[in-house]
């Protein structure tokens, strides 16, 4: 491989550190209830996605300048780095939805985890290498894209679903706490964030499908990536299905958004760390 400066590792420290600012201002925020620090905590946040978008189109060039070139989204490292960036994106759309800027002191860290967890996981590493025959596929990208998205709003539901859950049972003890969200947005957000992930998912499992096909002439062979996300997906259609049909709510509705967001870690890391399967590589 020819050797050139990675300078989209560069960038992503650079917006690891941004984000860990962004956190404290946000805590700042959450703290002396000024609008002004909220202000500058949404706009050193917007400052380090825009270096981590940057990053990522320089991971881009890199790979071309290689020889290899493809998106960025084929191995563990690229695609912890793209799911920091989804989730700090889909924040920045709740934060303009709902005008809750103190959901980002809970949410803002798990995208500095994201980058960070990069330099612990053995085996992950920001070199570049040729692409293995089943990931020379378009459908890579389109598969990567939707469940990542998914994944990341899944993320959003998770934390609301925890905050929910501490609200409820403080506001039950007759003492709500004054700077979350009241019970009812919280409930609402958890509901939303995964209306908005489930079709990705669904859209992710087809993709993947097509995709199976096209490297290994089956769409669906049971692998436990294929089996793990289908359990992830019923546990959210399961979800819906309840709120629709059955008016879910509150409670069982953050302990349910809970537990897809654990079958979600476990299909992203477990699978690939604890079980053998074609989706090993990743």
């Amino acid at each position: 491989m020819p050797d050139i400066p990675m300078i989209s590792s560069k960038l992503f420290g650079i917006a690891m550190m941004i984000y860990i600012v962004a956190t404290l201002f946000y805590l700042a925020f959450m703290a002396f209830k000024s609008k002004k620090v909220g202000t500058i905590a949404t706009l050193i946040l917007i400052a380090g996605f825009l270096i981590h978008t940057a990053g990522i189109a320089f991971r881009w060039r890199e790979t071309h300048l290689t020889g290899y070139g493809y998106v960025p989204l084929s191995n563990m490292y690229e695609s912890l780095i793209f799911f920091s960036w989804t989730m700090v994106l889909l924040y920045l759309i709740f934060e303009w939805r709902y005008k809750r800027k103190v959901i980002g002191v809970f949410f803002v860290p798990l995208a500095f985890i994201a980058i960070a967890i990069t330099s612990l996981i053995p085996g992950v590493s920001d070199k570049i290498h040729p692409l293995i025959p089943a990931l020379q596929s378009n459908w890579l990208t389109i598969h990567v894209t939707t469940c990542f998205f998914g994944y990341a709003s899944f993320a959003a539901a998770f934390v609301v679903s925890i905050l929910y859950l501490i609200q409820s049972k403080r506001k039950g003890e007759g003492k709500p706490i004054s700077w979350l969200p009241e019970a009812r947005v919280l409930d609402d957000a958890n509901y939303k964030s995964i209306i908005i992930g489930f079709p990705f998912l669904t859209i992710g499992i087809i993709t993947g499908a097509m995709w199976a096909n096209y490297a290994w002439g089956s769409y669906w062979s049971w692998d436990p990536k294929e089996t793990w996300s289908l359990i992830t997906w019923f546990i959210y259609a399961a979800f819906l299905h309840a709120r629709y049909t059955r008016g879910w709510h509150g409670k069982k509705a953050a302990y349910l958004s809970v537990l897809g967001f654990i079958a979600v870690l476990f299909t992203y890391f477990g699978v690939n760390y604890l079980i053998a399967g074609l989706h090993s590589y990743a």
